[in-house]
């Protein structure tokens, strides 16, 4: 076998196990996109530890198979990069639609959602949710509120009782 292929096979392989352990994968046409702005990109998505790559669409095509997500194999097409987070599920979407807002050429094609195959519009609603720690404030200050209220509540009570005894 030549050194070429076994080349092409290793990273078949290497992009399969990345679709495999992926918590979610954004697909990319960053076509217009100058070098100053796709390193930006690729600052932000590391910051965030999100891999961010260009293959070769055959060699993701068949690595796609491979993984049992060939859905993806329609938008592949032109030049593409991919986003893979094994973390945090938002933090790619979200990074790549902000980004997107700003650069009009950066164009988001389609997704991976925990496996399951997410079209454009899914990826930017995901985009849209808050983080993770926003979430857990959000539900931090909603239990909070019942008690807050029975403090203030018996505060006020206390008040009215101490008024009228004076």
């Amino acid at each position: 076998m030549s050194k070429a292929i076994e080349n092409k096979q290793s990273q078949v392989q290497e992009i399969t196990e990345k679709f495999q352990g992926a918590a979610s994968v954004v697909v990319v046409d960053y076509r217009g996109l100058n070098v100053a702005q796709v390193t930006e990109l690729r600052k932000q998505l590391r910051e965030a530890g999100v891999e961010f790559k260009v293959y070769k669409n055959t060699l993701t095509r068949r690595a796609a198979e491979a993984a049992g997500v060939e859905g993806i194999n329609e938008v592949l097409t032109g030049p593409n990069a991919i986003a893979f987070s094994t973390e945090d599920v938002v933090a790619p979407a979200k990074i790549i639609n902000d980004f997107a807002k700003k650069n009009e050429a950066l164009e988001i094609k389609a997704g991976i959602i925990e496996g399951t195959i997410s079209s454009v519009e899914d990826v930017k609603a995901l985009a849209e949710l808050p983080s993770r720690e926003g979430l857990l404030s959000m539900l931090l200050s909603v239990l909070q509120a019942p008690v807050r209220n029975f403090a203030l509540a018996t505060k006020a009570v206390a008040e009215q009782k101490e008024e009228q005894g004076a």
